[in-house]
């Protein structure tokens, strides 16, 4: 697989957890389920997935204005365990927001872009551009698998995620 197949993967498990949170009650969704930090709630989770993707594709590869600020209410928010109030659909308007910009992205990429190299925050810190898709990619899988195993936890039925469910039949 490559970044476009394997973002296709994304997109495709994306819709039938999306659907599943948007079946969910509000309750259980903001209910503080993990001791983190960082992250409360499902929706912690929801938006920090979004937000990873945002900030490396956005912020750190294309250098330009995060898809996020173009959504007030998440922009100045102080992050962490704070959007517990905000309404799932604006979490998922911003996550979408944040995928269409992405496929953008994706559609211009080509072998030498793939390998520009990128300057993280820490000394010495340098990543392919290649390293740091896959990185936002294997990101979400760890933490949508996370969100699966907390509503299955709290009695609600959550989607098949596994990548087995979407390859195309032989």
């Amino acid at each position: 697989m490559n970044i476009a197949e394997s973002y296709d993967y994304l997109i495709r498990a994306r819709r039938d957890l999306w659907s599943a949170l948007e079946a969910a009650p509000d309750e259980v969704l903001s209910r503080p389920l993990l001791d983190g930090a960082r992250f409360h709630s499902i929706k912690d989770l929801v938006v920090h997935v979004a937000e990873v993707e945002d900030g490396w594709i956005h912020g750190d590869i294309l250098r330009e204005d995060l898809v996020q600020t173009a959504f007030p209410a998440l922009r100045d928010s102080d992050g962490g365990p704070v959007y517990a109030g905000f309404a799932l659909e604006l979490l998922l308007d911003y996550w979408r927001a944040v995928e269409q910009s992405t496929l953008s992205y994706l559609a211009m990429l080509n072998d030498d872009k793939l390998q520009r190299i990128i300057v993280g925050d820490s000394p010495g810190e340098r990543f392919t551009v290649d390293g740091l898709l896959w990185h936002v990619m294997m990101h979400e899988i760890r933490h949508t698998a996370q969100i699966v195993m907390l509503l299955r936890m709290q009695g609600i039925k959550p989607p098949s995620l596994d990548l087995l469910f979407y390859l195309p039949s032989a």
